[in-house]
């Protein structure tokens, strides 16, 4: 089986990459300029240059696949790049979708993310659901996947936490209570791999997160329990202070939280993952040994 991978270059895509090669699926990768480098490690595959806002062409590109894994998604915009949750999500998706179709493709496999649902009070949720309507809608064979945060090497949440810890105290947003629930990047992976291979998978959505929720606290414990401190010292920031401030400093780049974000920490992040488990025969890892294993290398 060839597949078309949308998203490759990116942290779960490199992990979605080499799940599908595990199982023996040939894969190819829609690199966009400028990225190629990202791939490197990766010679096995087959690369095709593209942009997923630039259709033209994708439908040659696709020629001989037998399904689409759409993993393309942004978690912050660059409304002066052109880089929007909008484009890059319902509109993006309904770009890979009618190449999809005009190829032949029946197989459609998309990562969307947990909390996503209509009239979701962020942005980023929104668009989201926009993109998943696009899909149910399209007549295609489709599989979406929820996923609650997630982690491993070089990840965007874990290891920027992990970095935080050499601070002689942690800024918290609001008092930290609430809830999300880490799952490991392999598992996420390892479900894009098995339902390409599992019929009973098709036109089902599932919610993807560890076995069960830790309130923000208890995750900067965990991972300084993983490192090795004994106590991780925490600076709460009231939320009605902090709103103003990110809603002034959020264009510039380096500022790591948006307002968007702001309101998807206030919502938590949990789910019943118990039937994403089972479909997928997948053992469950629970957060403090999957953060062991993270962290050691």
């Amino acid at each position: 089986m060839r597949v078309f991978v949308t998203g490759g270059t990116g942290f779960v895509g490199k992990a979605v990459i080499r799940a599908l090669q595990s199982h023996g699926i040939i894969v190819r990768c829609l690199v966009r300029p400028g990225s190629e480098a990202d791939l490197k490690g990766f010679e096995a595959i087959e690369r095709v240059p593209g942009d997923v806002l630039h259709p033209e062409g994708m439908e040659a590109a696709m020629q001989g696949c037998a399904a689409v894994v759409h993993l393309v998604g942004i978690i912050r915009e660059r409304p002066g790049r052109g880089v929007t949750f909008e484009r890059l999500h319902p509109v993006a998706t309904a770009n890979m979708v009618m190449a999809a179709q005009k190829a032949g493709i029946r197989r459609f496999l998309l990562m969307s993310a947990l909390g996503t649902r209509p009239g979701a009070r962020s942005s980023y949720h929104r668009t989201k659901w926009e993109a998943e309507r696009v899909v149910r809608e399209s007549g295609m064979e489709w599989t979406i996947f929820r996923p609650s945060v997630i982690y491993g090497t070089l990840d965007g949440f874990v290891s920027m936490l992990a970095r935080m810890m050499r601070l002689p105290v942690v800024p918290v947003l609001g008092d930290g209570r609430y809830r999300l629930q880490p799952v490991p990047v392999g598992q996420v992976a390892e479900g894009f791999a098995r339902a390409l291979e599992r019929p009973a998978t098709i036109g089902q959505t599932y919610e993807v997160g560890g076995p069960r929720p830790y309130t923000f606290n208890e995750i900067l414990d965990q991972i300084g329990k993983a490192l090795g401190k004994s106590r991780v010292r925490k600076l709460h920031q009231p939320l009605g202070l902090m709103r103003p401030l990110v809603r002034l400093l959020e264009p510039l780049l380096f500022f790591p939280v948006t307002s968007d974000q702001l309101l998807m920490l206030q919502e938590e992040n949990v789910c019943d993952p118990t039937p994403f488990f089972r479909a997928f025969d997948l053992e469950p890892v629970e957060f403090p040994d999957g953060l062991r294993r993270m962290l050691a290398r």
